[in-house]
């Protein structure tokens, strides 16, 4: 899939309501239902930041010599109240991923975008789960440890949810 400008934001393939009718999941490019969970492919969380785009560059790299490189990118989405979910999501969910997505563009590997809102590490590692991705890349904004015990770290709650290989880009 290619990106289009960065204005233009085209409707999703897919999306999914939760019990509210909230919109919480938007994807373009989505592979459809029958494979589903054979994906293979690298998952890689963006949020518009360097660290995300320096874990796109690597996963980029990594399967830059495969036949038919395809990654699939996620951004995930602090939660929103319906309306906003509605006017918002797919928008700020599609210019977080632009630099990724241009980045994929550039290198020649076919991409799918996942947009969703919650917790961000569980999002990550469900969205994992369902694809049936190989691993996980995901930046690291370089927290302190006493940040992160504070703060927390999205990077850190993958690798202990995940269950697959967790590649942290710093």
């Amino acid at each position: 899939m290619t990106s289009t400008t960065p204005t233009a934001i085209p409707a999703p393939d897919r999306t999914a309501r939760d019990e509210l009718g909230r919109l919480v999941a938007a994807s373009w490019g989505a592979a459809p239902a029958e494979h589903a969970g054979r994906s293979g492919r690298w998952l890689v969380a963006v949020d518009g930041s360097e660290g995300s785009l320096r874990a796109a560059a690597m996963a980029a790299r990594l399967i830059a010599s495969e036949v038919r490189a395809e990654v699939d990118l996620v951004h995930v989405h602090p939660w929103l109240v319906k309306e906003a979910a509605e006017a918002e999501l797919a928008r700020r969910g599609w210019h977080a991923a632009a630099a990724a997505r241009a980045l994929m563009d550039e290198a020649g590997i076919a991409w799918r975008l996942h947009v969703r809102m919650g917790e961000a590490a569980e999002e990550i590692v469900a969205l994992a789960q369902e694809l049936g991705s190989r691993g996980i890349a995901i930046g690291s904004h370089g927290l302190t440890a006493t940040e992160s015990l504070f703060l927390g770290s999205v990077a850190y709650k993958v690798v202990h949810l995940g269950k697959v290989p967790v590649l942290i880009v710093r």
